[in-house]
């Protein structure tokens, strides 16, 4: 797929794909290539692995200088004739060679393979714990070393800052410079980093990034315009862009990234200096505190929505009477109300977000992750300021926005790697063409999976975690306990310190410790309770003593709305051949749950819970069918928001405008 680099790319300013809506037989053609693709033969990948093994002896008599030496040759190669299977062999031996002296590692068969995918234009499926950050320099190195500026998108800044410096002395050995992007830089830090042969990024702070970009370049997009404004230096609009364009990016956790994640789309918004709104939101939240469920709305809580009654509008019409003018205007009164239903019923103080320093920060759903100087649009965000008694920002306005999908199809290249991607590997062929491989594992995998326990309530959850977490403590192993929410790390750590284990916390609250609480949640006895945090990207060292007790115990407190962050959260013991086990200990009050109760599916499975024998079995139904009826919905707006961010973007460009 990917056998020249085509240079002159790599030259242009904001380099990048332009969208292309396709026709529905197109998009049916598309579907046949990736199912066809799928039953192509892999033997490629192992003789081409297998041949980088070969050619490793030559650079490993090599000394430093003619190590140095090759690596110019393989440049002038590379940028010459781009990713010959020849040219990429060397390339990856000598990456491989290097690795093991300056960072002490060598990219073992399953990283070399998974490296080969990625630069091949698709996702590598590796099992966790397999060393995909070791896995990636292979590939951005080569990429790099052919003129290709990429992109290493980790999920959170934790990762990208902690990659970036681990895997910083190879490719300075390599003769290519690495920057990174986190949270609280500054434009002339960002710029600089983007400036680097490789930049590892946040796919969030990229995404903002390049609206900012959107946002200099206005309504003036012309490539050839733009080529020519960098002629004039510094003091043109192009001299303010951040970053080189959208070349080639390798996607960590592209599951997450690009399936979870692109649920919503990213807006970048500036302040609409409406200071006069406070009364008139404060309002509409105290009329919306008095409202009846049923009667003046209706409220789905699977869904997360919430839908008016006549009644509910008539009471709106009533009130408008007497509050004033501001309230004149039937679609701005509706709309605030149902913000202020939606703050007080649907967001949850240390769930969605958290109140610190006197402001509401959200919490990233994904990550477990505060995310500063983030808003919820439409005024929900004064809502909920108003709520928790916060100080009232000023509204914000959308000033541009996109979708992950339409974003990330934008690259003239793009990879993947995650753990866990046979779900959705469809949906990755369909909407971004990635065809998904899967990886043999380095050494065997003896993870033990142990059977879900599921209770009829919280508390009786709760009594059988700190049980469980008692026993495998007198056992020295480490326990690492999932929770959806920081509001549940807390209820569970008060109960663990009442029963007198010691216990470390790791949520939205404790992101400062977040390194020494990784670091010491290996050892003997250790009992860590974590959000998603201590998720996907997470390595937790075991102790010998760990190791010799039957390693990290893993410990599901509710299950996601997809089993592939389960998985991974799983995937956090028994890596690399060490020991491990995990279970799922849960209740029919969890979040999933709620909700859901009218199906008659549910109903049955919830009595079996309760009232039969056969609890085990009827809990796998009941979770499976829950699930599978959010992975559906969820892979149903992720499709709507695609069609409407495809249409939105040919009204613009029909329009002249950018975003």
């Amino acid at each position: 797929m990917l056998h020249l680099t085509y240079p002159p790319a790599s030259r242009e300013v904001r380099a990048e794909r332009p969208d292309r809506v396709e026709t529905w037989l197109e998009r049916q053609v598309h579907r046949v290539h990736g199912r066809l693709q799928g039953l192509a033969p892999r033997g490629w990948v192992r003789r081409e692995a297998e041949a980088v093994n070969a050619a490793g002896a030559r650079f490993a008599g090599m000394d430093g200088r003619g190590l140095a030496a090759e690596t110019g040759v393989l440049r002038e190669r590379l940028l010459a004739d781009g990713f010959l299977p020849e040219h990429v062999v060397d390339c990856f031996a000598l990456v491989r060679e290097q690795a093991f002296r300056t960072l002490g590692m060598r990219h073992h068969d399953s990283q070399v393979m998974g490296a080969l995918v990625m630069l091949r234009g698709m996702v590598a499926e590796m099992e966790t714990g397999e060393g995909k950050t070791l896995t990636a320099t292979l590939t951005a190195a080569t990429a790099a070393l052919a003129g290709l500026p990429v992109h290493i998108i980790s999920v959170n800044d934790y990762l990208t800052g902690r990659d970036a410096e681990n895997m910083g002395p190879l490719y300075r050995a390599l003769g290519l410079s690495v920057g990174s992007v986190v949270h609280g830089q500054g434009p002339d830090e960002r710029r600089r980093a983007y400036g680097c042969d490789i930049t590892y990024a946040t796919n969030k702070e990229l995404v903002f990034d390049y609206l900012r970009d959107r946002l200099t370049l206005a309504d003036r997009p012309d490539p050839i315009m733009i080529q020519a404004e960098s002629l004039l230096g510094r003091g043109s609009r192009t001299g303010r862009l951040l970053m080189r364009g959208l070349h080639f990016a390798i996607v960590d956790e592209a599951d997450s990234v690009l399936i979870d994640e692109a649920r919503t789309p990213l807006i970048i918004s500036g302040s609409s200096g409406a200071d006069e709104e406070r009364d008139f939101l404060g309002q509409a939240l105290e009329l919306a505190g008095t409202f009846v469920r049923d009667t003046d709305y209706e409220l789905d809580e699977a869904r997360r929505q919430i839908i008016l009654t006549p009644a509910g509008r008539e009471r709106i019409e009533e009130a408008a009477r007497r509050l004033g003018a501001l309230w004149s205007g039937m679609v701005r009164r509706e709309g605030a109300v149902h913000q202020a239903l939606t703050a007080l019923l649907l967001f949850r103080r240390d769930e969605q977000y958290l109140v610190r320093d006197g402001k509401v920060q959200i919490i990233d759903e994904f990550t477990g992750r505060v995310m500063p100087d983030r808003s919820w649009e439409q005024g929900l965000h004064q809502m909920i300021e108003l709520k928790e008694g916060c100080e009232l920002t000023q509204r914000r306005e959308p000033l541009a926005k996109i979708s992950y999908q339409r974003f990330f199809r934008r690259y003239l290249r793009l990879a993947g790697m995650t753990g866990t991607a046979r779900e959705v590997k469809g949906e990755l062929w369909n909407v971004y063409g990635l065809a998904t491989l899967r990886m043999p594992t380095h050494r065997p995998v003896i993870r033990r999976r142990l059977k879900e326990r599921v209770f009829p309530t919280r508390h009786d959850k709760w009594r059988a975690v700190v049980d469980r977490i008692g026993e495998l403590h007198r056992q020295g192993r480490a326990v690492l306990v999932g929770t959806r929410t920081v509001a549940a790390s807390e209820e569970l750590a008060a109960r663990v310190r009442e029963a007198g284990l010691p216990h470390l916390v790791l949520s939205a609250k404790q992101d400062a410790e977040e390194a020494e609480v990784i670091t010491r949640a290996g050892q003997p006895g250790s009992v860590t309770i974590a959000t998603n945090m201590a998720g996907r990207g997470t390595d937790i060292m075991l102790a010998p003593e760990v190791r010799d007790a039957g390693g990290l115990h893993v410990i599901i407190t509710e299950y996601h709305e997809a089993a592939r962050i389960d998985r991974q959260l799983a995937g956090r013991c028994g890596r690399q051949g060490d020991p491990g086990s995990f279970e799922g200990i849960l209740s029919l009050e969890d979040f999933l749950f709620q909700g859901k109760w009218g199906d008659p599916f549910i109903r049955v499975a919830m009595f079996a819970v309760t009232r039969t024998r056969m609890p085990q079995f009827a809990a796998r139904l009941l979770l499976r069918r829950m699930q599978r009826n959010v992975e559906r919905h969820n892979t149903r707006l992720r499709r709507n928001l695609f069609r409407q961010d495809q249409a939105q973007g040919s009204l613009m460009s029909f329009a002249g405008r950018f975003e």
